[in-house]
Formats: structure tokens, C-alpha cells, sequence
């Protein structure tokens, strides 16, 4: 801002200090334009000295004070720039490499994953074989229980069978030769008989 102030009043000082000088040019040109009229390549020496003195001035006073600040500018910028592609190409390096570490991650878990249903499915199928084989034994033992009951039921009808048998052939017997007998030795008489054919 100090530098844009003192830019401004270096030129404010010149044009102060040439204003009278083309004013008389101005003037001079008049008188002789009216005189001549100059062609568009005609040299005016007074113009030209007094043209190239100010543009040296201008451009002293902007090589001395503005000239330094804008290149220091210009170099903060180009460094300012070049620090944050630095950073950027860091970052994306930094990036690159957590990406792949998330992916290496997912690839581990997803194998761990089908590992852990592998097991999950071979556990179940073990179960699933265990839970048959002893759903066969319970079956067989059932039947087994079952064939026992029948044999003991069947044992006791046929021995209840046995027995009425025997009652009622002793009780006809007994009608027959109108003769009662001993219960006792008729009843073994006949189980004697009826273990004969048996045999």
C-alpha cells in the first residue's frame, strides 16, 4: 500500500513538473500546426526527450520499489504452489497406501468370512449326521421295545389262552364221565398234554 502511495505521488510529481512545459508545447504546436501541418511520422524532438524521461522515471520508480514486490509475489505464489502439489502428491501417496491396506483388510475378512460358513456348514452337517445316527438308534431301541412287549404280551394271551383251555376242557371232561375230579391233578394232566403238542 506504502509503495502504490509513493507510485502515485512520483507521478503526480511529474506530471506537475511537465504540465507547464506541455502546455507550452501544446501552444508551440498550435502556432505551428497552423503554420505546418505535421505528417503522421514527422520526429518532434521536444516530446520525444521529455516522453522518454518521464518513461524512465515511471519505470525507475516501479524497478526500485514495485518491481521487487511483485516478483516476490510471484515467488511466494510459484512456492506456495509448489509446497501444495508436494502435499497433494503426498497425500495421495498416503491415500494409495490406505487403500490398499483397506482393501488387503476386506480380502481378510471376506476370506475369513467363507472360512467361518465353511466350518459353520461342516459343523451342521456333522450335527446333522449325529442327530440321524442317534434318531436311527432311538428308532431301532423302539422297535426293539416294542417286539419285546408284543413277544411278553402275546406270551401272556397264549398263557391266559392256556389256562382257560385247560378250564374249560377239565370242566368238559368233567360233564363227560359226570365225574368231578381234582382240579389240581386234571389241571396238570392237561397242561401235560398241551406241552406234549407243543412239542
Amino acid at each position: 500500500m506504502r509503495l502504490l502511495k509513493l507510485t502515485i505521488a512520483s507521478l503526480a510529481g511529474l506530471i506537475a513538473t511537465a504540465a507547464p512545459l506541455f502546455s507550452q508545447a501544446g501552444e508551440h504546436e498550435a502556432t505551428a500546426t497552423e503554420a505546418a501541418k505535421p505528417g503522421l511520422l514527422t520526429v518532434d524532438g521536444g516530446l520525444m526527450f521529455w516522453t522518454l524521461i518521464v518513461f524512465a522515471a515511471i519505470f525507475t520508480i516501479l524497478a526500485k520499489y514495485a518491481f521487487p514486490l511483485i516478483l516476490g509475489a510471484v515467488q511466494a505464489r510459484e512456492a506456495a504452489l509448489t509446497k501444495a502439489l508436494e502435499e497433494a502428491r503426498a497425500d495421495r501417496e498416503a491415500a494409495a497406501k490406505l487403500l490398499a491396506e483397506h482393501q488387503a483388510k476386506i480380502e481378510a475378512a471376506r476370506g475369513e468370512a467363507q472360512k467361518f460358513i465353511a466350518d459353520g456348514r461342516a459343523t451342521a452337517e456333522t450335527m446333522k449326521s449325529t442327530m440321524l445316527e442317534e434318531t436311527r438308534k432311538q428308532q431301532a431301541e423302539l422297535l426293539e421295545r416294542a417286539k419285546r412287549d408284543i413277544e411278553s404280551e402275546k406270551s401272556a394271551a397264549i398263557a391266559e389262552l392256556r389256562r382257560e383251555a385247560v378250564g374249560l376242557a377239565i370242566s368238559a371232561a368233567g360233564k363227560v364221565i359226570e365225574k368231578n375230579l381234582d382240579d389240581a391233578q386234571n389241571r396238570k394232566l392237561v397242561e401235560g398234554f398241551l406241552a406234549g403238542l407243543k412239542q
